[in-house]
């Protein structure tokens, strides 16, 4: 067996009919992405810059609360314990003289001064015994009070009011120099991020517009375009690399398709040319209108036939997932009644077919499956010598269902071996052969549809092996 019938996709064509209208981002006159507010490694830097600014914002703002809290609840501490001194030191100078009437009460408000406070001493009944000068100016500012208590027994109440200037001010210069470093660092990561965005933007955007570039030529004609090797990150390399590899199934899809058309107009050369010189012989009486002569015009009216129901074939397995029949099958029974058909072929030939099959169930059109065994087993018939052998086999296996057919023939070169699928392929030795070159093709295409797989394994010299796996019912 080898390389006869193969497969290869048709290249799309463009519909018929009128151009569609615009999309919604397209003017006219201009490209779609005309539209577009700037390019898009700015759009992305500037996606960068403001989540960054974003996270930065957040946290900064938690920061700024948070140590707001805790600064505030600090300088309320301080101040409490501010007024407990002045408290102290009061009750001091009542224990000295057991009344507030001789108690020397300018140290303790010369204390309270120094500290940022203005203080103001009560007696028990509430009286003022003393206080600083600018205590009734600064009502409204943080307050703080503390009993007076000497051995137990209070004899008084000391109260604090805090100015703008020491203790009472440094909570405020505390929180506004941390907003300004918040403020600062807030800065400092926006530029960076601003810096690092362009950076990692340009880096990601430039592989995308070479892509674009190349992608644009190979839409206007030039085929030989290829992106190449280039420094990329992840997925935009794996998608220039994977550009190529389509660009190079382009090319070939291309080459085959100029070589069907050659390959068809040198099958369909012959015979018509044989049909026309055959029919202007019997109109000008140069031929006589014999039973050899129509048989042999009949001959090649089959050929054209022939070459036609392989095209049509071929477009029938392109959808055959579509119009698949599905149901419970005996995989052995379509095997025998595959190789029953061709059994007067096979002993013409002088080559002996070998059945290896047990009864298996799979889920299937047991009319295609017909068609994929029949491709296969005139396949082998086609190239295996006479006296060879041919073996089919079919059974179940781990994986499903799985029919073998092998025979005995040339085999296929390695360097042909992976192309044996692609459609109108033909190897060296399948060109000294009739054929079209889709008949592997086909049974690839609709062992596929069937969600099977059709494999192939041949040394050249030592015959071939299709093997065809389903899945059972």
């Amino acid at each position: 067996m080898t390389a006869d019938d193969s497969r290869q996709g048709h290249e799309p064509t463009a519909p018929i009919g009128p151009p569609a209208p615009p999309g919604p981002g397209a003017r006219l006159g201009h490209p779609a992405e005309s539209a577009q507010p700037g390019p898009i490694w700015l759009r992305l830097a500037l996606a960068f810059v403001a989540v960054a600014l974003a996270a930065v914002a957040l946290l900064a703002g938690l920061t700024a609360a948070m140590a707001a809290a805790d600064v505030s609840n600090l300088a309320s501490q301080q101040r409490q314990d501010l007024t407990r001194a002045v408290a102290v030191a009061a009750g001091v100078a009542w224990h000295r003289t057991d009344s507030w009437a001789a108690a020397e009460l300018s140290p303790v408000l010369d204390l309270a001064s120094k500290t940022g406070a203005d203080a103001q001493i009560r007696d028990q009944a509430g009286r003022i015994v003393g206080v600083t000068p600018g205590f009734a100016r600064q009502a409204g500012k943080p307050q703080s009070s503390a009993p007076i208590v000497v051995h137990g027994k209070r004899v008084g109440q000391a109260v604090a009011r805090f100015t703008g200037s020491g203790l009472g001010g440094a909570d405020q210069v505390l929180q506004t120099a941390l907003l300004r470093a918040i403020a600062g660092a807030a800065g400092l990561a926006a530029l960076l991020a601003l810096v690092t965005g362009l950076a990692i933007a340009r880096r990601i955007t430039r592989p995308l517009e070479r892509l674009i570039a190349v992608t644009r030529a190979v839409g206007q004609g030039d085929r030989a375009a290829r992106v190449g090797r280039i420094r990329a990150p992840g997925e935009v390399g794996e998608l220039a690399t994977a550009f190529d590899q389509m660009a190079d199934t382009l090319d070939r899809q291309e080459q085959l398709r100029r070589d069907l058309v050659a390959d068809v107009a040198h099958e369909l050369r012959t015979p018509i040319a044989i049909l026309q010189a055959g029919h202007e012989a019997l109109l000008d009486g140069v031929a006589k209108p014999t039973a050899v002569h129509f048989t042999s015009l009949r001959d090649e009216v089959l050929r054209l036939a022939r070459i036609v129901d392989d095209l049509q074939t071929l477009a029938e397995a392109d959808a055959a997932a579509l119009h698949l029949a599905l149901g419970r099958a005996d995989l052995a029974a379509i095997a025998a009644s595959a190789a029953d058909s061709l059994a007067g072929r096979f002993e013409a030939s002088g080559i002996a077919v070998e059945r290896k099959l047990t009864p298996v169930q799979v889920l299937a059109d047991a009319g295609r499956l017909h068609q994929v065994i029949t491709n296969l087993l005139t396949n082998a018939l086609k190239f295996t010598p006479t006296g060879g052998t041919v073996t089919i086999q079919a059974g179940p296996a781990e994986s499903g269902a799985v029919l073998r057919v092998a025979d005995t023939g040339a085999g296929i070169p390695a360097a042909e071996l992976p192309r044996i699928f692609e459609r109108f392929w033909r190897g060296r030795q399948a060109s000294r052969t009739s054929g079209s070159g889709i008949g592997l093709a086909v049974a690839a295409e609709l062992a596929h549809a069937h969600g099977g797989e059709l494999t192939a394994a041949s040394r050249e010299g030592q015959g071939t092996q299709m093997t065809l796996t389903l899945p059972r019912a």
